[in-house]
């Protein structure tokens, strides 16, 4: 089929100008420009180019924990599609029980002769890892990004959101609306992720309710379980028995799972206890009740991954630093006032 310039312009809403110079594989187009203009061809029903098939610059590995928790299956795709519209073929790796180690994954990736690398919560979340994994990937040359984790000594950026802020952030919502003991409900206590946000729940405690709360130690109002609905359940579970009316969870997932236990009491949510996850995964609102969470800015980290990536790869490195992301608070119907005593 001839493929009609005017008609693929229409379409992607640019100048034929702009179309020619994709097809042809010449600078001087956005990768928004572009991406539109191949929708439109394969819209139209036209056959891409061979040109256009091969412009991909490189592989670039994507290492994810896995793809039950709907905030790294977003987090993913979004860090997909930035790489697609910049011309590289994103390798995805999901990292499951039931599939191969990180450095499996790894080995098969640099055999592959990626461009680079971005680790979302790995080996690296894990707070006595041995930073030399990575270390000998940048001896090689290989720019790589880390994601939700910190481990001193790799010479290489972290992006991460701040955790003592999300707890802090679930904490203060709750006291104000009156709740005073307050439970935690978080993963295995072995990742930086939980330990800050362990230190971050003793802190806000402490300044927004006192050290001790209803004659217990704020460590006694910390559960650590699996990130999954079952772990949030058990968390529950104990929390409940120890007279928790609010309950901050480290992931949706965790938060699902803890209303069950809830209701598995014959209590209800939010009126006798109000619950809170972390991530604002994208079917919350739809939940009974929706869920009131701690918004992780999935966009803002996957862009920034994505961008100080490809910079490394174009030999700007960035500040060999971690970058920051603020969450901030999502109310929706799993919280309300505290029962009267």
């Amino acid at each position: 089929m001839t493929i009609r310039l005017h008609d693929i312009a229409t379409r992607a809403s640019v100048s034929t100008a702009t179309v020619s110079r994709v097809l042809n594989g010449r600078p001087g187009v956005s990768p928004e420009a572009r991406e539109a203009v191949l929708i439109a061809i394969d819209d139209l029903g036209y056959e891409r180019p061979a040109r256009v098939r091969t412009l991909s610059t490189g592989l670039v590995g994507l290492l994810v924990p896995e793809l039950d928790n709907p905030w790294f299956t977003l987090l993913a795709q979004l860090i997909e599609t930035s790489l697609a519209r910049q011309g590289y073929t994103p390798v995805l790796c999901t990292q499951t029980i039931e599939t191969l180690h990180e450095d499996d994954y790894v080995r098969s990736l640099v055999d592959r002769g990626v461009s680079g690398i971005i680790f979302v919560s790995g080996i690296h979340a894990v707070a006595e890892a041995n930073p030399q994994r990575y270390s000998t990937l940048r001896d090689k040359g290989l720019p790589i990004v880390l994601v939700n984790g910190y481990l001193p000594g790799v010479d290489a950026p972290f992006v991460s959101t701040d955790d003592a802020a999300t707890v802090d952030l679930g904490v203060r919502h709750l006291v104000g609306l009156g709740h005073k003991r307050i439970g935690l409900a978080l993963g295995p206590p072995r990742y930086t992720p939980v330990i800050r946000r362990i230190d971050g729940f003793h802190d806000a405690m402490r300044r927004h309710l006192g050290a001790n709360v209803g004659g217990l130690d704020v460590g006694d109002l910390i559960a650590c379980t699996r990130y999954r609905v079952e772990g949030g359940y058990e968390a529950a579970r104990t929390l409940l028995d120890r007279g928790v009316t609010g309950i901050l969870c480290g992931s949706d997932i965790m938060a699902l799972g803890a209303v069950r236990a809830v209701r598995e009491r014959g209590l209800t949510v939010p009126g006798d206890v109000s619950v809170v996850g972390s991530d604002d995964s994208p079917f919350l609102e739809f939940t009974d009740p929706p869920l009131t969470t701690v918004h992780q800015d999935a966009d803002a980290i996957g862009a920034a991954a994505v961008r100080i990536l490809l910079d490394e790869i174009g030999g700007s490195p960035a500040p060999r630093a971690e970058y920051i992301f603020r969450p901030h608070l999502v109310v929706r119907g799993s919280t309300g006032p505290a029962p009267i005593a």
